[in-house]
């Protein structure tokens, strides 16, 4: 699914990944690293941190979901599976704790056939 499905008005939009990924838009906020209130008031939605986090998250889904077949897939992987080198953390972990290029370094370097 391309990014602007994920967009309302030029933002990323909590409810439509929510829709995407048949979760809530609270589920997505926690697994992006953002708190409830970041996706519940208008302002927050709009900071750049929850924009960044948002962004963060569906880019690493997308870059995945080739690999899967399934967005929905590629978002369960997201959130549970422990990536190599990275002491069992999941890609969400990772970008919960400010790290996302290193998720994204590590999907180009699996896309490369250099193994972690």
């Amino acid at each position: 699914m391309g990014l602007a499905q994920y967009a309302d008005n030029g933002l990323f939009a909590p409810r439509k990944i929510a829709e995407a990924f048949r979760t809530t838009s609270e589920e997505v906020a926690r697994t992006a690293g953002l708190g409830r209130d970041a996706i519940q008031r208008k302002d927050r939605v709009k900071s750049d941190r929850t924009q960044r986090r948002l962004r963060e998250m569906i880019e690493i889904v997308n870059k995945v979901e080739v690999r899967f077949g399934s967005a929905l897939i590629a978002y369960a992987w997201y959130r549970s599976e422990p990536l190599p080198g990275f002491s069992g953390q999941t890609a969400m972990q990772l970008v919960q704790s400010g790290r996302a290029d290193e998720v994204l370094e590590y999907i180009d370097a699996v896309d490369a056939g250099i193994h972690a």
